[in-house]
């Protein structure tokens, strides 16, 4: 009798309810129509996870946006380079550092002459430490910073030294010089007097890869030297020594020996000048730097200079600025434009260490 009772509840048709034994129902069939409901939910767990995604990704935007409009306002309300504290000390008596990092140019000339104007205006500054890590860089930023750097020595009463950090070569060495002493880490690479230039030859590239033809009309012999579109004769190569390359090697001369006159000579100087470069131990020997230490070590020996004992050490740095985030992702891409390939077939003639 049991085993009948069973078989007529599956027997029993859809929708209908079986009759009531006393028995539990059968959890397979109840369970069977959930199905559809569990589909159903998960699409909709997909399409909200999508929505907060997207709310997620708008607010970043949105937060991103703020700030960029914040800090453009600020930098016009409040132009110039913000003074940040390196070094605690009293306010009356300040040492400014001057920061000369990477490869010089004359971007970085114009932003060491804004450092020098902010040191200018405040009458606390007492003495100057320029904080130099770079290989050099073109001729003409690196005469600028000179330039500028011997200008102040002559306009203002205060002291002056130049503090190197890991590479200060060839035109990093050029505007250490216009400093009354020169301070290095131990580790420091220097020297590098000398001039470097170089272009490029894409002849073979042009015309043997890819059939284009290169066609140069001049109203001289020498207008075109040296060329991009061919390689250079020995008479082009002496001519850029003799105009370019040998007159920028003797300026670079001339400013070591009137830097460094009270301890080396013309002909100690000559000795030196043949684009070699010393770590410091060697650059001490050779009269090169004055001194080694650290940062501290600077700080003391330009307090002493300047007839202090305690003096609060600061630099001037440039303040965040939305436009200038943005134009440093556009200068990550490559622009092959005139200006690109003018600079790529051009002769560089620089004060620049190319083991950098």
């Amino acid at each position: 009798m049991d085993n009948e009772r069973h078989d007529n509840i599956f027997d029993q048709p859809q929708g209908e309810k079986p009759p009531a034994f006393g028995c539990e129902p059968v959890r397979g069939l109840s369970q069977a129509p959930s199905r559809p409901a569990s589909k159903a939910g998960a699409g909709w767990r997909i399409f909200w996870g999508i929505v907060l995604a997207m709310s997620i990704l708008a607010n970043v935007g949105l937060f991103l946006a703020v700030i960029g409009l914040v800090s453009v306002f600020a930098v016009g309300s409040a132009p110039g380079l913000h003074e940040v504290v390196i070094r605690d000390g009293p306010a009356g008596a300040k040492i400014a550092v001057i920061r000369v990092e990477g490869i010089i140019d004359g971007e970085l000339a114009e932003d060491v002459r804004r450092q020098l104007e902010s040191a200018q205006e405040d009458s606390r500054v007492k003495a100057i430490i320029v904080r130099v890590s770079s290989p050099g860089g073109t001729i003409s930023g690196s005469d600028q910073i000179h330039n500028e750097f011997s200008r102040f020595r002559q306009q203002h009463a205060k002291p002056m030294i130049a503090f190197m950090q890991g590479i200060a070569a060839s035109g990093g060495y050029y505007v250490s010089v216009a400093c009354e002493k020169i301070v290095a880490e131990p580790t420091t690479i220097t020297g590098s007097i000398g001039v470097i230039s170089w272009y490029l030859v894409v002849q073979q590239l042009l015309e043997d890869k890819l059939g284009i033809l290169p066609v140069t009309i001049k109203s001289g012999q020498k207008k075109d030297w040296p060329s991009s579109f061919r390689a250079p004769t020995p008479e082009e190569i002496d001519y850029m020594d003799k105009r370019l390359v040998q007159p920028a090697f003797e300026r670079f001369v001339d400013v070591v020996a009137k830097g460094r006159q009270a301890v080396l000579t013309p002909d100690e100087i000559r000795a030196v000048a043949d684009g070699g470069i010393y770590v410091a131990d060697e650059a001490v020997k050779k009269k090169l730097i004055d001194g080694i230490g650290y940062l501290d070590d600077a700080i003391e020996t330009i307090k002493s200079m300047a007839g202090i004992k305690k003096a609060r050490v600061v630099e001037y740095r440039k303040p965040f600025s939305f436009a200038d985030f943005l134009s440093v992702k556009a200068e990550g891409v490559l622009k092959l434009d005139k200006a690109t390939l003018y600079k790529l077939s051009s002769p560089q003639v620089l004060y620049l260490w190319t083991g950098y």
